[in-house]
């Protein structure tokens, strides 16, 4: 269980630099919202059937109504959402450049595996926010029902062609690396975002062992979601 903050729901306003990375998490959060409907309706035409192609549709614009309660919460922090999304194009943008799906089935990996860890380590930094943004943040990371109709097809897929396994377990293990490197970058990058993690005076944050003990926890969960597919991760 990750270690948490009580933060009171005015720390926003009374903290100049945790509202800043509020603000820097819920953009990244939204522009990662963003790309992924991207992804996920041009995915789409990798489907072998019809229905295989609503079906991932219908799992992109999931993810773009996640985007507007977002942005709301930005304004409200009297952020434009648009110009705080701009700094984090960029390493979100180069993550799915590094990890253009080859097939059907690897963008299916991509959705259930690269989103997972994705949503794990928002959830990890959720327990450092106020409960209103903690909320949001934990909402914004529901996976709906859509993560079984990615499982059974995997596993189909697997007990049609066994070496497909095997291709697709390689291919899990990549995008966790690219999706650590990436995180790494942004982290660097924002330095708002550096010391929510480290935490303030009255404000709780991850030390070296509780940062270690985080990182545990998105492995494990890595390693779960790869063997709900049916993977040897």
């Amino acid at each position: 269980m990750a270690e948490s903050a009580d933060a009171t729901g005015s720390l926003a306003d009374d903290d100049p630099s945790y509202r800043e990375a509020v603000v820097d998490l819920l953009a990244a959060i939204a522009y990662g919202e963003i790309s992924a409907f991207e992804r996920l309706a041009e995915d789409a035409k990798l489907a072998p059937s019809l229905a295989d192609k609503v079906d991932l549709a219908t799992m992109a614009s999931g993810e773009l109504t996640k985007v507007h309660a977002l942005h709301d919460r930005l304004r409200a922090l009297g952020a434009d959402p648009f110009e705080a999304m701009a700094p984090f194009r960029d390493a979100l943008d180069e993550f799915h450049r590094h990890t253009a799906p080859s097939d059907w089935y690897e963008s299916l990996v991509k959705a259930y595996v690269g989103d997972g860890l994705a949503n794990d380590f928002y959830r990890e930094i959720a327990a450092y926010l106020d409960p209103e943004t903690r909320d949001l943040v934990i909402t914004s990371m529901e996976e709906g029902t859509h993560a079984v109709f990615v499982v059974d097809r995997v596993r189909a897929g697997i007990a049609d062609d066994p070496r497909l396994g095997g291709r697709l377990a390689l291919w899990g293990r990549r995008l966790m690396g690219e999706a650590l490197t990436q995180a790494q970058r942004v982290a660097a990058d924002r330095d708002a975002l550096t010391a929510l993690l480290a935490g303030g005076v009255d404000r709780p944050g991850l030390d070296l062992a509780a940062l270690g003990r985080m990182f545990t926890r998105l492995t494990e969960r890595h390693l779960a979601r790869m063997g709900e597919l049916g993977l040897d991760a």
